[in-house]
């Protein structure tokens, strides 16, 4: 239809083949773009006037954060180190069961539609629900604490991990995989042998990287009870206790700010 109302442009080449350039599609696809845009507006009733507004509030908030109460230091060490763990955990567990299911789902590895599909909605699922909502779920079956917090993101991390991990091995070269398998070895000790070395350095980089996301993610399961620093970062925001609020978060900023570059030096040697 479109090439019916725009007709594509006659174009004579030095050897005399005529072909036709098609219209430019742009004007079409920004036309949908703004379309969306001004009807997301709408539906959620955004508006810059009211972000015009109220939006120095922000920073008002943050002045009084300024200068933090380092007096406080001491009640936000052991939360840290609370957050730091269950990331720790939840990442280190959630990464290790999720590569035998990676292989489940990989269609090159094991030839079952019906199991690829079963493990890959397994990851979709898990992946659906929200971190926090999770540990809110485990905080009822488990009580509050750090253990419900670990529990959320392990899942997050299980199901991360898992479907990162089975699109890798599905890209990896099989040759020396079906060689070992047409010797007679097991599907287990050809992957150990001919597919887990390509993909180990990706793994590993990759763990890494949701391990960063963890800190960061942890930091307000509190809310919910899970534990960690958010617990404290919760009450004393509820308080209006905002110099201690900016102690919390400059003591959660530089931690993340030095896993990251911690978790960098160690990805470029991997690479």
């Amino acid at each position: 239809m479109y090439d019916k109302i725009f007709k594509p442009k006659k174009l004579v080449l030095d050897t005399g083949e005529v072909v036709y350039e098609k219209a430019t599609r742009t004007p079409i696809v920004w036309l949908i773009f703004l379309g969306l845009l001004i009807f997301s507006l709408k539906f959620t009733n955004f508006q810059f006037s009211v972000l015009i507004e109220r939006g120095a509030n922000f920073f008002d908030m943050l002045k009084k954060m300024v200068p933090p109460d380092t007096g406080y230091l001491p009640k936000v060490v052991k939360p840290l180190l609370d957050t730091i763990k269950m990331s720790f955990i939840g990442s280190i567990l959630g990464s290790v069961f999720a590569i035998p299911f990676a292989i489940l789902a990989s269609s090159n590895i094991v030839h079952n539609q019906v199991i690829n599909k079963v493990v890959r909605i397994l990851f979709t699922f898990l992946r659906t629900l929200p971190t926090l909502v999770t540990a809110l779920i485990a905080t009822y079956i488990f009580g509050l604490g750090t253990f419900a917090g670990t529990l959320a993101i392990f899942i997050f991390s299980f199901s991360y991990m898992g479907k990162q991990m089975f699109e890798v091995i599905e890209t990896v070269d099989m040759g020396a995989f079906e060689a070992m398998e047409s010797m007679g070895a097991t599907k287990l000790k050809a992957f150990t042998v001919a597919i887990a070395p390509q993909i180990m350095p990706i793994y590993l980089s990759t763990t890494l990287f949701n391990f960063e996301g963890n800190v960061r993610y942890a930091a307000i399961l509190g809310y919910v009870g899970a534990g960690g620093i958010g617990l404290i970062l919760n009450d004393r925001v509820n308080n209006r206790d905002y110099p201690s609020v900016g102690m919390i978060l400059l003591t959660l900023l530089i931690t993340v700010i030095a896993i990251e570059l911690i978790s960098q030096v160690i990805r470029r040697k991997l690479t």
